[in-house]
């Protein structure tokens, strides 16, 4: 009954989460799956996905699977094509301008999102990315918040480039 009590007791314990790693606003990526390119990226709490610019998307089926094929979207990209299963399709509500909380319509778009390894700092996580076109966005790889989440990472939005170059 004793080793009841003490084990009771020791479940009541809180549990200490280990501190996050705090990196800036933008920091750099490599994305050693995608021909080890090193994107920068934005480091985003108020997107819950990962997003990378790709372009030429276009999904498939192998051995009855679906995959996606695309080209990265990014300043002196080459013109690769890189293939991988698809973890999911996500869906992404986006609204055309402020009426829409009035009752207007919100565009649906569906994207494929696939499972890629990333490089921070030293520190290397598989992360679920979405693809979409970004090139007129000045950061070709945004990273939300459940990524953030697998990283251990918390933002400072008042630094910058705060990781080592990645190395993993």
């Amino acid at each position: 009954m004793k080793s009841v009590l003490v084990l009771l007791s020791l479940l009541a314990l809180p549990v200490m989460a280990a501190e996050p790693t705090l990196y800036g606003r933008y920091e750099n990526i490599k994305l050693p799956e995608i021909g080890g390119e090193t994107l920068k990226a934005k480091m985003d709490t108020g997107a819950l996905t990962a997003s990378l610019s790709a372009k030429d998307i276009e999904t498939f089926t192998r051995d009855g699977e679906n995959w996606v094929r695309f080209r990265l979207a990014t300043k002196g990209a080459s013109n690769k094509v890189y293939e991988h299963k698809i973890a999911r399709i996500s869906k992404i509500k986006s609204r055309a301008d402020e009426a829409d909380e009035e009752g207007g319509v919100s565009e649906v778009t569906k994207r494929p999102v696939v499972e890629l390894e990333m490089c921070l700092g030293s520190v290397k996580r598989t992360v679920e990315v979405n693809l979409t076109d970004r090139s007129s966005f000045n950061y070709p790889l945004l990273i939300g918040a459940k990524a953030l989440r697998e990283f251990g990472a918390a933002v400072n939005p008042a630094r910058r480039f705060t990781a080592d170059k990645p190395d993993c």
